[in-house]
């Protein structure tokens, strides 16, 4: 089995696309250097976050091979698997392993509100058709399925079951996990507003979403934090806060993709029947950003950065 620390920051990119509607990789690129340069600890790809729900299949594992050659080994590469059918996820599963992949993102099943049993199930079985470490993304916010305690009682005979993306929007469930589970499992704040909240509770690590935009930040905070120096690690969380409020709403991609472009390290373009923003909404969002960098503070030295470079 692939072995890697869960911890840290993983960015769910955004997929970036050309005028013409094809993968864009040199944006893609600079953006994912960028996230680098910041010390980031590895990259999801094919979320929410990234229009998983529009690409195609040779779409994601071209993205996943791009990616693997890009980083060439320096961090783990985590494809998303959101898949209708058992099946389909299985493959999808063995062929993330062909091309590379360190790990998955596991949701439960899409368009079918599974009971427990079937939830279970699916996870299950995913699990044990892969040597790939596992991270179950939990958010029956949006994906209306909830991986309760109990539930992850059942995965934890899984060894490749090994993180959880906790999204529920609870930041006690965080406490709940530990004390039920200890350090069985390692816990990702995977809400943009919630994410300091949640590391102080203890959670592991951070499946970011505002990092597209602001990586630097977005490290910044999840170190200091961990390194207890939680007065500098709130002062720049209340200064994001406006900003990564942008991650809890229906058209986060379009949000997010627009603080790319104000950072320089992303476009806007996005695929249909995603469209770009306009009018009023626009103007709303743009002055969020705006605001945010006409305020940006000075980050505390060492606290951003490659690891081999910075030391806290």
């Amino acid at each position: 089995m692939i072995t890697f620390d869960w911890k840290g920051v993983l960015p769910a990119v955004t997929t970036k696309f050309t005028d013409n509607d094809e993968l864009d990789f040199e944006a893609f690129d600079i953006n994912l250097n960028a996230q680098l340069e910041a010390g980031v600890d590895g990259f999801i790809l094919g979320g929410s976050l990234g229009e998983a729900s529009v690409l195609s299949d040779d779409e994601k594992f071209a993205l996943l091979a791009h990616t693997v050659e890009f980083v060439k080994g320096t961090v783990p590469v985590i494809l998303n698997i959101a898949e209708q059918t058992t099946k389909a996820a299985v493959a999808y599963a063995q062929k993330a392993f062909d091309k590379g992949a360190d790990g998955l993102m596991l949701l439960p099943p899409m368009r079918y509100n599974s009971e427990a049993r079937e939830t279970v199930a699916y996870l299950t079985t995913i699990a044990k058709s892969t040597q790939l470490p596992i991270m179950i993304y939990n958010n029956p916010v949006d994906y209306k399925i909830e991986v309760t305690l109990d539930m992850f009682e059942e995965l934890a005979a899984y060894d490749n079951i090994q993180a959880v993306k906790e999204s529920t929007r609870d930041v006690s469930n965080v406490t709940r996990m530990i004390n039920r589970f200890g350090d069985r499992y390692k816990i990702f704040t995977g809400v943009d507003p919630l994410a300091m909240e949640s590391l102080v509770m203890g959670a592991d690590g951070w499946v970011a979403g505002l990092v597209d935009a602001f990586p630097k930040e977005t490290v910044a905070i999840y170190r200091l934090v961990k390194a207890k120096r939680y007065d500098e690690a709130l002062a720049i969380y209340r200064w994001f806060l406006p900003v990564l409020e942008l991650d809890i709403h229906p058209k986060l991609v379009q949000y997010i993709k627009l603080a790319e472009v104000a950072t320089g390290i992303g476009t806007e373009n996005v695929r249909a029947p995603r469209l770009p923003l306009i009018g009023a909404e626009r103007e709303k969002v743009q002055k969020i950003i705006n605001d945010a960098l006409a305020a940006r503070p000075e980050l505390p030295v060492g606290s951003w950065g490659k690891l081999t470079e910075v030391a806290l």
